[in-house]
């Protein structure tokens, strides 16, 4: 079992940008990595992927171009660089550890055993 924790969110003007972090409870080089958000009233949806040893990313096509997913195994963090922000980025964050089929990207939340209690992204117009 893994414990993960989100940090970094906040507001920022569209345009700006703003890096979230997620910090693992204990050694994460094993998991599949993933990023998720969820805006008042929408479903959680997937917003990036990568592989145990950073060398796979997918994203999704809303963020494409503007988001980094990145991480550090010997500090058990996963990063989400952002930049170009808009509006409709606003949501909460999280992060989520893959558990089921997690051999080749997947993007299914039911995958994803291990998730943090999210960050808030707030950008204005």
């Amino acid at each position: 079992q893994v414990e993960l924790n989100e940090s970094g969110g906040g507001f920022v003007q569209a345009g700006g940008s703003l890096r979230i972090s997620c910090a693992a409870s204990r050694p994460f080089h094993n998991y599949v990595m993933g990023w998720f958000r969820q805006a008042p009233g929408n479903e959680r949806e997937f917003v990036a992927y990568i592989d145990a040893l950073e060398r796979d990313t997918v994203y999704s096509d809303s963020v494409k171009g503007r988001f980094t997913i990145s991480r550090d195994n010997g500090k058990n963090t996963l990063y989400l660089q952002m930049h170009s922000l808009k509006p409709e980025d606003t949501a909460v964050y999280f992060c989520a550890a893959c558990v089921k089929s997690c051999h080749e990207f997947t993007k299914e939340l039911s995958n994803y055993g291990y998730w943090g209690q999210g960050t808030q992204v707030t950008v204005s117009a």
